[in-house]
């Protein structure tokens, strides 16, 4: 059996292509996963995850997986957020000509939602709710599972871990402060994960046994173009911020590994990972970001063939390499970061040799 962890990044409605990622994943005889972090759309795909994995392995698994998202779609039926029909017939996923979205933008300028949404109405909580059961969840019997959520006093990360995965700790992870009241538990306040860790990938490192790491990400770290018009600059700053803390726990490991094979300490000791990446750079760049506020089926099941095909491709690529070395180094993210400074005339070797 191939073991690894496996990292789910937030994004929304954008959140399905994960699912499809995961629904191919969970085909394969040899793997096992044994934690999962996640953040916003990736809590929910965690914890479905592992209750399914905890109740009936990985054929449990994807059926949650499956009900959760099918009754996403269900409940956008009545959802203000829906594309006109030019945009369906031209095959545009975006929302930002639809009258509903437009007014939310203009909403969210000028109140909070404690003023627009003083009773904190928040459906995606009542599908928690029917969705998961967080007494299996936090039994133990299957992963370990790590949410992250955005501490809104102190602004430093929160990690809930069993026992304490809750319909409270899901609904923190994803918690967009424009659209809801920060989300309460033991005396703080929690607003999305993703402004400090999404995902997060250092409990991963120091608590479980795994090596091996796989992040599915969702949003785009390049872009081609450079974002000219006010919504575009929107887009690209969001996807800026959601994958800053990111980048920087990539750089902490990228540190990590020179220092390991500079001065040969051993590795087990000091928790080195091997890291692996799921994504589809080409087909999200193509999405906006008003496109995750989008859960029409349509949408969803597209969604979901990106992943799985990707899924596929990964596999076939870079799935033998998972137990033995890295089938990604972000090279580009640790050339930027700091280097020791006996490391700085080129003398470093490669880490997954």
């Amino acid at each position: 059996m191939k073991q690894i962890d496996i990292a789910l990044q937030g994004g929304g409605s954008h959140g399905a292509f994960t699912w499809g990622v995961l629904d191919r994943l969970l085909e394969l005889d040899d793997l096992e996963i044994a934690g999962i972090s996640g953040t916003s759309a990736g809590a929910m795909n965690a914890v479905a995850l592992a209750q399914g994995l905890s109740e009936g392995g990985p054929e449990r698994a994807r059926e949650l997986l499956r009900t959760y998202w099918e009754r996403v779609a269900e409940m956008a039926k009545t959802s203000p957020f829906k594309r006109n029909w030019w945009d369906q017939l031209s095959g545009n996923w975006s929302l930002e000509t639809t009258p509903g979205f437009m007014m939310s933008q203009f909403v969210q300028q000028v109140a909070s939602p404690y003023q627009f949404n003083p009773l904190n109405i928040n459906p995606l909580e009542d599908l928690v709710r029917e969705c998961f059961d967080f007494e299996k969840i936090n039994a133990g019997d299957g992963p370990k599972v790590f949410l992250s959520a955005t501490n809104v006093r102190t602004g430093r990360p929160k990690i809930f871990r069993q026992p304490d995965i809750s319909v409270e700790a899901v609904m923190a992870s994803a918690c967009l402060p424009q659209l809801y009241k920060a989300v309460e538990i033991d005396g703080e306040a929690y607003w999305d994960g993703g402004y400090v860790g999404n995902p997060p990938l250092f409990p991963l490192v120091d608590e479980t046994d795994v090596r091996d790491i796989v992040i599915v990400q969702i949003n785009p770290l390049e872009r081609p173009d450079i974002p000219k018009t006010p919504y575009e600059i929107m887009n690209r700053l969001n996807e800026i911020t959601f994958n800053a803390s990111l980048t920087k726990e990539l750089r902490s490991l990228g540190f990590l590994w020179e220092l390991i094979n500079h001065e040969k300490l051993e590795r087990s000791a000091y928790r080195d990972a091997r890291l692996h990446r799921i994504e589809a750079q080409d087909e999200m760049c193509a999405l906006s970001v008003s496109s995750k506020m989008n859960a029409e089926k349509d949408f969803l099941d597209y969604l979901f063939r990106i992943g799985r095909d990707t899924a596929e491709n990964w596999i076939e690529n870079a799935y033998p390499k998972v137990g033995s070395k890295s089938s990604w180094l972000p090279r580009e993210i640790f050339e930027e970061s700091l280097k020791p400074a006996h490391m700085s005339n080129g003398s470093e070797r490669d880490p997954q040799k």
